[in-house]
């Protein structure tokens, strides 16, 4: 069967998404990828189609460095997204959406073909704990954290309510609702995955049984292999404690620099910058690596004594299976609240926002994760866990249940 997963957002968010294609793959079906143009070398590279979409996805990070809007940012480009989603879509048999792929359910519908959704964030309603991109992570239980998911799912469809359903006038489709698509999902029981472990976030209790939690889809990178002056510094020492952002820009790359090169040296840390900005001109110590380039987290992160990251889900997945300790500095959307279930699990600091980091704040959580026995014992134990399950095989096997059905 032909399969088109539509993965819009960052590497990280397109990653988990070409690992559930291969899976897909390896059952026999034909898989298409649709993303941003700038991951079309990286899906290819794993053998899978790929079609590309909208405009550059850098614009997105580097409003959400800046505390800018960037839901207006995706919202201005929405027209170019539905038109390229459709027209990627024409011969597909069945559409996989991620939370930022929009276009999915409605040209599911359009093609009378069945449809998934796939989340790697908890974005279906709970009374157990609030949104995952809410403002103010507090949970206080029951109506509240229900009422946290209808505010922000109102705020989303009432910005891009007017666009959607003139584009589903063009295809002849009826109007949705004012309140947005929930009740349709409900009843049409579309089936929803999220690509996370039950042992991080454990199935809510109100989810429908169409609500799956499948255990994380991890991209195996069998064909990445280490720069030799990485290997020989990792060897050369204690494990090095592994600092980066990500797809995210720190705020003030110098000012950020030196507050890490200061918290190392006062800790007695080596450490291991990813694609860090403001390095020109420093003359860095021999206890810090500079490292550049895509790196493979899962042959890196086993080799640390902690991870320092901004807490998005795919990183946060890979730290979690490597088994260390991490320290969250969460820039925004779902990053504080990955940053907190990291705390929560006691495998990790209490999140520090980027934008209210310090020196102090810092040497506090390295110390902290260097020498919390507790949180380096728990973050073993999950680490083995996590490695124990199957997410990617987990849903294929749904997956394949449906569309036998």
């Amino acid at each position: 069967m032909q399969i088109t997963i539509l993965a819009i957002g960052s590497r990280g968010d397109v990653q988990p998404y070409i690992a559930l294609g291969l899976g897909l793959q390896a059952a026999g079906h034909q898989i298409q990828i649709v993303s941003y143009a700038r991951f079309a070398q990286f899906v290819r590279s794993h053998g899978l189609d790929f079609a590309a979409v909208g405009t550059n996805p850098q614009e997105y990070i580097q409003a959400l460095a800046k505390n800018v809007d960037y839901w207006q940012i995706f919202c201005d480009s929405l027209e170019q997204l539905l038109e390229d989603c459709w027209n990627c879509c024409q011969d597909t048999e069945a559409i996989i959406y991620s939370q930022v792929a929009l276009p999915g359910y409605h040209i599911a519908e359009k093609l009378q073909v069945p449809c998934f959704a796939a989340f790697t964030n908890p974005l279906t309603r709970t009374r157990a704990f609030p949104h995952p991109l809410y403002t103010t992570p507090i949970n206080v239980g029951g109506a509240y954290n229900w009422l946290t998911y209808v505010i922000h799912e109102q705020l989303r469809w009432q910005s891009v309510r007017k666009k959607i359903n003139y584009w589903r006038q063009n295809l002849n489709l009826p109007p949705v609702p004012f309140a947005g698509l929930y009740s349709h999902l409900q009843q049409q029981q579309i089936p929803i995955l999220h690509c996370f472990s039950p042992t991080v976030v454990p199935k809510p209790k109100d989810w429908s049984d169409w609500a799956y939690v499948t255990g994380y889809w991890f991209l195996e990178d069998s064909q990445w292999q280490p720069p030799i002056d990485l290997v020989n510094f990792i060897e050369s020492g204690v494990p090095p404690i592994y600092i980066g952002f990500g797809s995210m820009s720190e705020r003030s790359p110098e000012v950020v620099t030196n507050l890490i090169l200061d918290a190392l040296m006062q800790t007695k840390q080596r450490g291991i910058l990813s694609n860090w900005g403001g390095l020109q001109g420093v003359d860095l110590p021999d206890n810090v690596f500079p490292m550049t380039g895509n790196i493979s987290h899962d042959w890196l992160f086993p080799l640390c004594c902690a991870v320092v990251h901004h807490g998005g889900a795919g990183t946060t997945a890979a730290a979690l299976r490597a088994g260390v300790p991490s320290v969250v500095i969460p820039f925004g959307v779902d990053q504080p609240f990955w940053g907190q279930r990291v705390a929560d699990l006691g495998v990790g600091t209490l999140p520090i926002p980027q934008k209210e980091l310090t020196r102090d704040q810092f040497v506090a959580a390295i110390q902290n994760v260097i020498c919390n026995e507790t949180m380096t014992n728990n973050a073993l134990a999950l680490g083995d866990r996590i490695r124990a399950e199957d997410g990617v095989g987990r849903a294929v096997e749904i997956i394949q249940s449906y569309l036998d059905s």
